[in-house]
């Protein structure tokens, strides 16, 4: 009995061995298309990948857009075309430890770094001067609202705002939920390393799929691609440091949920309500109490947290309603 477990663990051992090693999954057409038509700018020593791309002749106007987690740029690229028609530019990232960004580990990642990316991009671009139209989602959110203080503070090298349009982030963190494995990377620090190893592709599609709506879910291509993203160097391995965004919420909440309350800057709000983060309606009765001063636009009902994958007609539509009413 005792040489059958001895053979058992002699086959088992390497298998896991491999699985815990397995090499990121090949990018696919349509990313290798995003990937290709990007560039790279070195912020503080590291590569962050960016979009840019020229679009409506006659305009000046630009949007610059601030993607979620876990996953990337790529998160708009079923509105890109359309904003190109009518912005001037259009510029994405992928923040430090997302998509084709770099990842480093071990690494302190914080909203406060990713606004400085940000900052030093449009530096890079060439736009410090330039009236800047911003469009978030769920992380990116918060991004902007750090974005938002510095420039409203006046702080040395900040973007000067247009407008900026938020969707679907958790901004307050009394109607934040997060998943149950985000909690658990972020806050086990026993557990983190191994379920950062062991989390695979289906696992993954478990995990966002549980944020789309049910007739809103993305296709097994789409899904993949996410992955793909994700495990791009090694981007599993960062999660745990990322997920203390959540804390940094919680104890920056002062400042960024004043800069939302304070701000002159227009604002509009679009949300897709089926949110499990971010649940209706308590998350939206809280932003109209605060935020008097924005719009809002509230999806059909079976939108849930990535509205413009899961709506992109609805939501480009609520979004060009909202740039051109002002």
């Amino acid at each position: 009995m005792r040489e059958w477990w001895i053979h058992v663990g002699l086959i088992c051992i390497p298998l896991v061995a491999v699985y815990l090693h397995i090499p990121p999954p090949h990018l696919s057409p349509a990313l290798q298309k995003w990937h290709s038509a990007g560039e790279v700018f070195h912020f503080r020593g590291r590569e962050i990948f960016y979009r840019d791309s020229y679009g409506a002749l006659g305009s000046s106007d630009v949007i610059v857009l601030l993607h979620g987690f876990p996953t990337s740029s790529f998160d708009w690229n079923k509105i890109w075309e359309p904003l190109t028609q009518r912005f001037h530019r259009v510029i994405a990232l992928d923040f430090l430890g997302f998509g084709f960004s770099d990842k480093p580990r071990p690494h302190r990642y914080s909203f406060f770094e990713q606004a400085s990316v940000v900052e030093a991009l449009v530096a890079h671009l060439g736009l410090s001067n330039q009236r800047l139209n911003l469009l978030s989602h769920d992380y990116g959110d918060t991004v902007a609202l750090e974005l938002l203080y510095r420039s409203d503070q006046n702080r040395t090298g900040h973007l000067t705002f247009n407008s900026l349009c938020l969707s679907n982030g958790g901004l307050f963190p009394e109607t934040h939920y997060p998943r149950l494995l985000q909690t658990l990377l972020k806050d086990s620090t026993f557990l983190a390393p191994i379920l950062m190893r062991i989390t695979n592709s289906m696992i993954f599609q478990k995990g966002i799929g549980d944020v789309f709506g049910p007739y809103t879910q993305p296709t097994d291509a789409e899904f993949w691609d996410m992955w793909t993203g994700l495990r791009h160097n090694d981007g599993n391995l960062v999660l745990d440091s990322i997920l203390q965004y959540i804390n940094q919420r919680l104890k920056h909440r002062e400042r960024w949920v004043g800069a939302l309350t304070s701000t002159f800057v227009p604002l509009h709000m679009i949300y897709g309500p089926l949110d499990p983060v971010n649940p209706h309606p308590e998350f939206i009765r809280l932003y109209q109490q605060l935020v008097q001063r924005s719009t809002i636009t509230v999806l059909d009902e079976h939108i849930s947290h990535y509205p413009q994958l899961e709506d992109p007609t609805g939501f480009l539509n609520a979004y060009f309603n909202f740039i051109n009413s002002f």
